[in-house]
């Protein structure tokens, strides 16, 4: 597709194993929904005669609408995937396809007519928000033979509800985006100062555009930045890693990693790393 994205696997646990067993590619929005999408996806997998995979993923604060073609069933699942509090584990199995947007933070919000964080850790049905035409765009999706078409038919629904650009919804995507730029940010008093917002005002901002507060989003962009720097296979200096994120020691920071992902450093290091594909 002329409009595919550099791919990327931040936030991907085991990106090495998830990727032999199944392909994902990013698609840029069309101009009228770059306020709103950071991108179109599509995931695609082909598992027939091997085990079902199970993928862990460590999601951003976006909410997704997605499409999942299960091909060798002939079953099809249309959701809307609120902002996931902890870890996001998905299997697939057989062969299929999802088709999904993920909206930029605060980019939902024009979209709906309630806070963004009554969808926090929620998986609803297109309808909730969408109403009949929601239904029906999913059963459009569900007979698309290619993906291309799938993507292009989400794309004009959104395009065709006229979503208004949202000062606010710009502004808290703009905190989130500086949020992922510095690393060693890790206090919520500090960033309310530095995009000059006071503290209960910045909590606001999150509960309504972009369904989680500030404090759990720093953290989840240092667990990504963590769980990449693990990955890669050159040596890691725990303490020298917990302090560039912002932690006063190493103990914290291990703690947070192992809620976050379900094992410690060190050992996720082993499992990620390269050569720790498994056959």
């Amino acid at each position: 597709m002329e409009r595919s994205l550099p791919g990327g696997t931040r936030g991907i646990l085991r990106a090495r194993t998830g990727l032999e067993r199944f392909q994902v590619e990013r698609i840029a929005p069309e101009p009228a929904l770059t306020p709103f999408v950071a991108n179109f996806w599509v995931l695609r997998w082909d598992l027939r005669g091997r085990p079902p995979h199970r993928q862990q993923v460590l999601t951003r604060p976006s909410v997704h609408l997605s499409f999942t073609n299960f091909l060798t069933e002939r079953t099809g699942r249309a959701r809307i995937v609120g902002v996931v509090r902890d870890d996001f584990t998905e299997e697939i199995r057989d062969e299929g396809r999802v088709v999904g947007a993920a909206f930029r933070p605060g980019g939902f919000r024009p979209f709906m007519d309630a806070p963004v964080s009554t969808l926090t850790g929620r998986f609803a049905g297109v309808d909730e928000v969408f109403g009949p035409a929601g239904t029906a765009l999913a059963a459009e999706i569900f007979a698309c033979s290619g993906a291309e078409e799938a993507v292009g038919r989400v794309e004009a629904f959104l395009i065709g509800r006229g979503p208004e650009p949202d000062p606010s919804a710009e502004r808290a995507a703009a905190v989130v985006e500086r949020i992922a730029a510095r690393p060693g940010l890790v206090r919520v008093d500090d960033l309310a100062a530095d995009v000059g917002l006071g503290a209960r005002s910045l909590q606001r901002l999150f509960h309504e555009y972009v369904g989680m507060g500030p404090k759990w989003v720093i953290r989840r962009f240092r667990m990504q930045e963590a769980a990449e720097r693990a990955a890669s296979g050159t040596h890691v200096d725990w303490a020298a890693l917990a302090a560039d994120l912002g932690y006063a020691d190493q103990a914290h920071f291990t703690r947070d990693f192992t809620a976050a992902v379900g094992t410690s450093p060190a050992r996720y290091a082993r499992e990620a790393g390269p050569g720790s594909i498994e056959g």
